[in-house]
């Protein structure tokens, strides 16, 4: 069974290839990395992998996610948790003219693997469920050097984009990043282009060393349920808007048992999945994190 590519709109740039359904059935935030050097945090070069949040921004987006949630009744709160529980995820390969970029279906199935897993609360130590869960709602490859190398970024996502504000969009490109996001409360304002783009060698089995296993998907799918980095705003007390993430005063690189940046109390959360940390070293989301994926979802997803 096919998604009909021919339903999608086309500027004679890409080369659709073909689109399955398996089983039969705003302005970005940037996490920048080499993919194959173990340098500096989940990334090497200077920058973020989500769009750039002032304080002020954070409080405005805070107090508009109150009001949104006040104003919804009860009713609609329990059918957008009834939509948490299964998030279809359509997973999209932009491979260049000769092929480059492309992986393979095992690895995507993977991938929607280690989410699950990350999410559910599989991953070690004090992980928690998070209630989401994953299903991959289709695939599709498209061959093309610009969007292979994410340029043209608003126009591919806006031409290729699938699903309600509850689908997760992945775009799989070779960019100088391991991945971006954009967060649920800017759906609204840019649904087009909702969703995030990954490192394609940064799946199960890939090549970018030390972040081949796939959680480069689960970051950034946090940012896109509305988590910031766990060093969001560095060593202050409001830190990630999540009370039981200890507060640090910059990312981790690699994983550093013992790591103290902060004067706060806590060790820094390098075990948790919106650090910077090597793939191997994340374990968990907290509880908080996961009241916060669940208030975001509510008041922007369902």
């Amino acid at each position: 069974m096919t998604l009909g590519a021919s339903a999608l709109t086309f500027s004679g740039l890409a080369t659709p290839a073909h689109a399955q359904v398996p089983g039969g059935a705003g302005s970005p935030c940037i996490e920048t990395a080499t993919h194959d050097a173990a340098d500096g945090a989940r990334g090497g070069h200077a920058g973020l992998d989500h769009r750039d949040i002032s304080a002020a921004q954070q409080r405005a987006i805070e107090a508009r996610t109150d009001r949104r949630l006040e104003a919804m009744t009860a009713k609609q709160k329990k059918k957008a948790q009834t939509l948490a529980a299964t998030v279809p995820v359509y997973v999209h390969v932009m491979r260049d003219a000769a092929g480059n970029g492309d992986v393979t279906d095992s690895q995507i199935n993977q991938q929607i693997s280690v989410l699950n897993n990350s999410f559910g609360g599989g991953g070690g130590s004090g992980a928690v469920d998070t209630g989401f869960s994953f299903t991959l709602a289709g695939v599709d490859r498209y061959n093309n050097n610009q969007w292979h190398n994410d340029l043209q970024s608003e126009s591919y996502r806006s031409q290729t984009r699938l699903g309600g504000a509850n689908a997760l969009n992945i775009w799989l490109v070779d960019f100088d990043y391991l991945g971006i996001a954009t967060f649920p409360w800017d759906y609204s304002s840019d649904p087009d282009i909702d969703g995030i783009r990954v490192q394609y060698s940064s799946l199960p089995g890939g090549t970018a060393t030390n972040y081949n296993l796939g959680e480069t998907a689960t970051h950034e799918a946090g940012h896109w349920f509305g988590l910031y980095h766990t060093f969001q705003g560095g060593c202050t007390s409001t830190n990630d808007e999540v009370s039981d993430t200890p507060a640090q005063s910059s990312s981790t690189s690699g994983c550093p048992a013992g790591r103290d940046s902060c004067s706060l109390p806590g060790l820094d959360p390098i075990h948790n999945y919106m650090d910077y940390s090597y793939d191997s070293c994340y374990t968990n989301f907290t509880s908080g994190q996961s009241s916060r994926m669940d208030q975001a979802w509510t008041a922007y997803r369902g």
